[in-house]
């Protein structure tokens, strides 16, 4: 096996942390509570004993979370449970059990320095228990239609009369219609064919006749005769409360708001903030709520928008359509009844009938504008909600738009810490750069993410599959993971072991003590990614170019096509048109947003439609010496409201084209046309692998991350910048300089060797030199067999020399040549002989006893290792492995004698692969945390001459075990379940090759 340089950046020098001792909080070896990752707790409901809570508070502290985000689950607000063990009218969302409860949650993060996030209602957070009658409640409108009779006279009740109060009555002539049949998954994946009826309208005919109807809902039209083929028709629309709640149960009281769930706000209008607001003055800001909340809150939180609707309405929309537009959306209300709802999750309910024009656009402007009217309220929504949460001393965390009929990018500005999630996202870095432009261009610190939610993976969700997904958002731009999620801990009614399951077994994951990983390697993955929070937070995040995308309704997909940008390591993000609008879109010296992402060149592509304004917008950015390009040929037209002749467009655009400054390339060229500008990325990339960059600036220092997508890539980066290069180890805390790298006028160029999902984090700065030593030279060029570099006592370089069967060299910036002829260095080799203690965990006798474990230990000999799915002894067992050998220091050398005296020869420590964690110790001595994207660690320090005892600890997941026993298992009475059969057994313990790689230190 050839080991090329530095085993992927492992290093072995002086460690050191950032500005403080590594026991400060708030450094990148110790991350402050309020950068560190938290749990999305759910808690089933306000029943449960509060001490629990606390402890399972206390415990996230211990394995290095920086809180909880408090979700009063309910069932998913009871749709996956609806018959409840619990009166949840008596533990409802503010009723006294539950402040009771959130204020045991708010002591005991002040009691353990840490900080908490809360739902701003149960469920996902988007309502509360009210009054049915609220105004402030959803709204929601029924559309009705009905065919006139081919007399040409409409007489008596309108269609749908009593639904609603009647917003309008429109009728037009429909020159021809169809049925459509359709296919969408169902609930649990199987497809479902329905039909609707397609109507194409005359849109000269459309008319709103509202004021011909009585108050009795009757009326009398009169039409001419239709064309032969076409009819006229009739579309009544009624608006009303929707009652559509976010918590629902049985209940035979109606005493209190509490007996009737809680219900949806209207998140278009601020009514519904208010509704929301007052609820919390009303019933939970008490007492020592409100000191508490400013002493450890930090984000009220709402999830995604899953509301069910006909069509997305407010009764506020028809007034502020008209204030936006200048005109009434009354007449155009039948293009609004076939998909205008939560698309997302009403993708089995799209709505009965559709209406389009007979317009070149079918009618797409007007839906545009309603949409634009929808950004609006929800704006004024959102910006309400978070003006008051800063009263209270927190601010507003939500998931924006997407899965709705809104422009997601339009509306994350109005959010203090906009969240995506990687589950919707699907770990997609290109929609996460879409999610983080708007929010970098309008100064957001915070980019949250809810993250590791896999369907299907319940209790079988591997640590590295976390990492790939953390690692993918951080390369995206998102800095905040709130993981998903922790399990309530204690006995919770008609529940057995391992204890309360949200979801109900469907989606990962069910963090608590009850996992194996717990206290034996989680602790070191919350480390990392609290360190790579700490670095993407510390600065200011950059990108190297920034591309257009417009959405009239979010879609989740890779964006820009081509391969140019990525194999370069050019960095980007996108904005839709209403971010250009932003006071922040300002260009100065040839850069977009200069304190910002500070944005070197604008790029639109052919598939993209340009609004108006986006034109103009983008002229101003030419005009003011920021290149724009344009590739694979002219955008289209994004249509808008009575403005649909795109005459006017095709002017300003022809116009802009010819502007200075821009610039038109085929499809895949924009790297080309970017480099012949004279452009480079802040990171360039030349590797045989596929990797992503990010670069960030704060006060004296340079940020650089690079990932590794899913496989291995060796090769260099250059970075735009001369100033001391650092590696900065998210897994260890230690900050230590680059030994090997080239330095131009303009840039430091740096040999990487990534595994597959692995990260590289390396700062930038001359102000460090104050507190790390870093030699007065570097090394330029190396061999593949270098494994490593530490600095010496004296300042010095020494290179880690493994194996080679020919002479070689390294070469020095001050151009000295030093040999490193090492034949003689033991050859790699492969532990062997292991004997494995594995620690079985079981559901006790009395399965209903969900708080204990049954623990006993088994013994095996492996010559290697192997998954325990194929050790028949292990394979449904689930559990801790404790696996031991013996390493003979020094080695053979050959089949006789043994190289020289042990304290000459060094060694690392390397894992081919690693399932879920691992810990290493050797000889008793801890081994600092390992890489596991990439487990690689010099051990030197540790051996000694003769018998070394090699100690490496591996929890597995709970599955293996689990999967035997699926079919008994409840949660809150509700069976567990998984989506197409139960999986299969999955990989667990110690797998792969352990090997021992000897290396020299030769001093350069």
């Amino acid at each position: 096996m050839r080991y090329s340089f530095f085993l992927g950046v492992v290093l072995a020098a002086i460690p050191f942390s950032l500005s403080r001792a590594p026991n400060d909080p708030d450094t990148f070896a110790n991350p402050a509570s309020n950068v560190r990752p938290r749990f999305r707790y759910w808690l089933p409901d306000a029943s449960v004993d509060g001490d629990i809570v606390s402890q399972d508070i206390a415990d996230v502290a211990t394995i290095g979370a920086g809180g909880i985000e408090l979700v009063p689950f309910f069932d998913y607000g009871g749709a996956l449970n609806p018959h409840p063990p619990i009166n949840w009218s008596a533990y409802n969302f503010g009723t006294p059990p539950f402040v009771d409860i959130f204020k045991r949650a708010l002591n005991a993060h002040a009691d353990h320095g840490l900080v908490m996030d809360f739902a701003l209602g149960p469920n996902q957070g988007q309502g509360v228990p009210a009054e049915v009658d609220n105004k402030g409640l959803q709204w929601d409108m029924m559309p009705f239609t009905a065919e006139v009779p081919r007399t040409g006279e409409f007489k008596g009740k309108l269609p749908g009369w009593g639904s609603g109060e009647l917003v309008a009555l429109v009728t037009a002539l429909v020159k021809s219609n169809q049925t459509i049949p359709y296919e969408v998954p169902g609930l649990w994946g199987q497809p479902l064919t329905s039909n609707y009826e397609e109507f194409k309208l005359s849109h000269r005919t459309l008319s709103e006749q509202t004021n011909k109807v009585d108050e009795r809902g009757n009326t009398q039209l009169s039409f001419p005769r239709p064309p032969q083929g076409s009819h006229y028709r009739v579309f009544a629309f009624y608006e009303r409360l929707a009652g559509e709640k976010n918590l629902k149960f049985p209940s035979d009281r109606q005493a209190t708001i509490f007996d009737n769930g809680s219900y949806a706000v209207d998140h278009f209008d601020a009514n519904g903030a208010a509704v929301v607001s007052q609820f919390w003055k009303d019933h939970i800001l008490t007492d020592e709520v409100p000191g508490l909340l400013a002493s450890v809150g930090n984000y009220a939180w709402e999830d995604s928008l899953e509301i069910i609707f006909n069509v997305t309405w407010s009764r506020s929309l028809p007034t502020r359509f008209q204030k936006l537009h200048g005109y009434s959306i009354k007449p155009y209300l039948p293009l609004l009844t076939f998909r205008q709802n939560t698309i997302v999750i009403q993708a089995d309910l799209p709505g009965s009938f559709r209406c389009i024009l007979d317009t070149d656009d079918q009618g797409l402007s007007y839906v545009n504008d309603f949409r634009a009217a929808l950004v609006a309220g929800y704006k004024e929504y959102l910006t309400a909600l978070a003006d008051w949460t800063r009263e209270i001393g927190v601010q507003l965390s939500a998931q924006p738009a997407y899965g709705s009929v809104m422009d997601m990018l339009a509306v994350i500005p109005a959010v203090d810490a906009p969240e995506c999630e990687s589950l919707s996202f699907f770990d997609n870095l290109d929609m996460y750069r879409a999610f983080s432009g708007p929010a970098r261009l309008s100064g957001k610190k915070v980019i949250s993410n809810e993250m590791g939610a896999v369907q299907g993976s319940a209790y079988n969700y591997h640590l590295p599959s976390l990492l790939f997904s953390v690692n993918r958002a951080f390369l995206g731009g998102v800095n905040q993971m709130v993981i998903h999620g922790q399990a309530y801990s204690g006995p919770y009614p008609n529940t057995t072991w391992p204890g309360h399951t949200a979801f109900g077994y469907l989606f990962s994951e069910l963090f608590s003590p009850k996992l194996p990983s717990w206290d034996h390697g989680l602790r070191q993955v919350m480390d990392y990614i609290s360190r790579g929070q700490y670095v993407l937070q510390n600065g200011i995040p950059k990108a190297d170019v920034v591309m257009y995308h417009k959405e009239s309704a979010t879609t989740i997909k890779t964006i820009y096509q081509g391969e140019d940008l990525r194999k370069e390591g050019w960095s980007w993000n996108y904005l839709s048109a209403d971010n250009l609008m932003l006071q922040q879109a300002k260009v100065q010296n040839g850069i977009l947003a200069p304190d910002g992402p500070a944005w070197k060149a604008f790029i639109v592509e052919s598939s993209q439609n340009l609004t108006m304004d986006a034109v103009r917008a983008l002229t101003s950015f030419a005009r003011d010496d920021l290149p724009v390009v344009f590739s694979g040929g002219v955008p289209g037209y994004y249509p808008t409201g009575n403005d649909s002749d795109n005459t006017n467009f095709k002017s300003e655009l022809s116009r802009l084209l010819r502007s200075r400054n821009v610039h038109t390339v085929s499809g895949g060229r924009v790297a080309h046309k970017l480099s012949a500008l004279g452009l480079r990325p802040r990171v360039e990339v030349k590797t045989n692998g596929t990797c992503y960059t990010i670069w960030a600036e704060a006060e004296g220092m340079g940020y650089a991350v690079v990932y590794s997508d899913l496989t291995k890539s060796t090769g260099s980066i250059t970075v735009a910048s001369t100033e001391t290069p650092y590696y900065m180890n998210p897994w260890n805390g230690e900050i230590t300089p680059v030994l090997v790298y080239k330095r131009t006028k303009t840039t430091t160029t740096i040999p990487v060797n990534l595994g597959g999902n692995q990260t590289l984090f390396l700062a930038f700065s001359d102000t460090l030199r104050r507190e790390i030593p870093v030699p007065s030279y570097s090394v330029h060029d190396i061999p593949s067999h270098v494994l490593g570099a530490h600095v010496t006592h004296n300042q010095k370089i020494a290179l880690h020399v493994a194996h080679s069967e020919s002479q070689s060299h390294a070469i020095l910036s001050t151009g000295r040549n030093i040999s490193l002829d090492n034949s003689s260095v033991p050859r790699a080799f492969q532990l062997s002989n292991w004997t494995l203690a594995a620690e079985h965990w079981e559901a006790p006798e009395d399965l209903y006893d969900s708080t204990n474990t049954v623990k006993y230990n088994t013994t095996h000999h492996l010559s290697t290792p192997i998954s325990w799915s194929e050790i028949p002894q292990l394979a449904n067992t689930s559990g801790v492995g404790y696996y031991t050998t013996i390493l003979p220091w020094p080695p053979l050398q050959g089949n006789t004698d043994r190289s020289g005296p042990a304290q000459t020869l060094g060694a690392y420590l390397s894992f081919s692969r690693v399932v879920d964690t691992l810990t290493v110790s050797v000889n008793g001595h801890q081994v600092p945390p390992l890489d596991i994207t990439n487990a690689v660690v010099d051990i030197s320090p540790y051996l000694r001459s003769g018998q070394n005892r090699v100690e490496v600890t591996v929890p597995t997941t709970l599955w293996n075990y689990l999967r035997t026993i699926l079919s008994e298992l409840v949660t809150a009475g509700v069976p567990a379940r998984s989506l197409g059969g139960v999986p299969p057994r999955s990989e667990a313990g110690l797998v792969g090759d352990v090997r021992i790689i000897p290396y020299v230190a030769v001093v350069a």
